[in-house]
């Protein structure tokens, strides 16, 4: 069981928090900020990975709350409603925020399916890997770059089909990938489908939730109390930086994003992958 600093808690809080809205891949930088600090957390990685994100997850619970509050509302509305529909066959009727938690739901199935296989398969190479983590940055530099040539759409959620949230969430499981950026791939799979920008980056953020809470569920079946009662302090302060600089970070970047400044980050990417390439051939 690896003891981790409260130093180490504060730099990963802070590169989770500024890099998860800057659609510059998170888990990628997590990886490169772990080779630079020389930190090997052994079996307490991935539970601190996914509390780092939890931080996140909180974020944009604060920004987005309403959507939040209106989504878990409609999930037991919905719940019931389909009870009422099995007991007396009564037609369910649809209005906009049961559209959008159906939009949600459908959305996180792929990113579920897709995560799971990718976690299995790809997790130990590209988790320990600074060549594989900097390869999938230049992916995401490419499809940042590719942002500036994709119209603005016009959907919104009248006008989304269940079809464009499906794409969206196979994107986000793609996503899963370290150095593929998750808002900035959904963001553009969201344009590439014909939604407005204001409404592409308010669902990315919001089919993240699901995903996020789905991860974070599966990683507690690592945690032991030993490992509490040594890095409580530290997963603490951790999450504290991961949620506070996330805050700040999402109100800066959906300004940002709404001018269609996407693409400055895909240089950014280009530039951290092909350093991170040269360092892993000659590692």
């Amino acid at each position: 069981m690896e003891k981790i600093s409260i130093l180490h808690a504060i730099i990963m809080g802070i590169v989770q928090g500024l890099t998860e809205f800057l659609p510059i891949s998170s888990s990628g930088h997590l990886v490169l900020a772990k080779f630079l600090l020389r930190a090997d957390l052994g079996a307490n990685s991935a539970f601190f990975e996914v509390l780092l994100h939890v931080g996140t997850f909180i974020a944009v619970c604060c920004v987005y709350w309403k959507d939040v509050w209106s989504l878990i509302k409609e999930f037991f509305i919905l719940i019931k409603d389909l009870f009422h529909y099995c007991k007396e066959k009564k037609a369910i009727e649809m209005y906009p925020e049961r559209k959008m938690l159906l939009l949600v739901l459908i959305a996180s199935v792929p990113t579920a399916i897709l995560g799971l296989i990718i976690e299995k398969t790809l997790a130990d190479v590209f988790m320990g890997s600074v060549l594989a983590v900097g390869l999938a940055l230049l992916i995401t530099a490419a499809i940042l770059i590719f942002s500036a040539r994709v119209p603005e759409g016009r959907k919104q959620l009248k006008g989304i089909k269940y079809s464009d949230a499906l794409f969206i969430g196979f994107v986000q499981g793609i996503a899963v990938t370290p150095g593929i950026s998750r808002s900035g791939s959904t963001i553009v799979a969201g344009l590439c489908s014909g939604l407005k920008r204001e409404f592409a980056i308010r669902f990315s953020f919001l089919i993240s939730l699901p995903a996020i809470a789905g991860a974070m569920l599966l990683s507690l079946k690592d945690l032991s109390g030993q490992d509490i009662a040594l890095n409580g302090l530290a997963y603490f302060i951790a999450l504290i930086f991961s949620a506070g600089v996330g805050y700040v970070c999402i109100r800066w970047m959906l300004r940002l994003l709404k001018k269609n400044k996407l693409y400055y980050f895909g240089y950014y990417c280009a530039v951290i992958g092909i350093v991170a390439v040269i360092t892993g051939l000659f590692m």
